[in-house]
């Protein structure tokens, strides 16, 4: 089992992260939501309020084994804005841990530095922030450590992405037939 961390701040896309969190947790994959607001409850970017399992100064960043920041606006921005998630980003791709971003979020992993040379995608209009990446239209794009994908749409894509990246083929199959997708 890995545990994976999923970053969150208001204005996130409240699918393209839960979905991660669902599909993972399906998976019997520990995955913790990290609020870097400061509070728990948080309100996505379409007005929907939930809330985080944790606040990120209480994370111990270093039992987890990836990191996946959602889309949506200003959440993109906020976590962008975030010394912590920036950090945890560049520390993950350092050390070969998984660093997923979708839809605008893929522009945070440009922003530090952790796309030249790799393949990836974002939400179109995005793609000049994806620095150094060489681009691709796929709903999801794996290479490496990295995993990126266009937009709440691709959510699952996205999620089944990382499930193969962390687990096997017979799980991700698994997952796929008891979601019937």
């Amino acid at each position: 089992m890995k545990k994976i961390a999923v970053f969150f701040a208001d204005g996130n896309e409240e699918i393209e992260g839960l979905t991660v969190v669902d599909i993972l947790r399906r998976a019997k994959q520990e995955v913790v939501t990290i609020s870097v607001t400061g509070q728990k409850e948080l309100h996505g970017s379409h007005g929907i309020t939930f809330f985080a399992d944790t606040l990120y100064e209480d994370a111990d960043m270093a039992s987890f084994d990836g990191v996946v920041i959602p889309g949506g606006m200003p959440g993109t921005t906020n976590l962008g804005a975030h010394e912590g998630v920036l950090s945890a980003l560049r520390e993950f791709d350092a050390q070969g841990k998984m660093v997923a971003a979708i839809c605008a979020a893929p522009s945070v992993l440009g922003q530090a530095g952790l796309l030249k040379g790799k393949r990836a995608t974002c939400h179109p209009g995005w793609e000049e922030k994806l620095t150094g990446a060489i681009l691709s239209e796929e709903t999801a794009v794996t290479d490496g450590n990295i995993i990126t994908s266009r937009g709440m749409g691709t959510a699952i894509d996205f999620s089944l992405a990382m499930l193969k990246l962390l687990t096997d083929e017979e799980t991700v199959a698994k997952v796929r037939e008891g979601i019937v997708y």
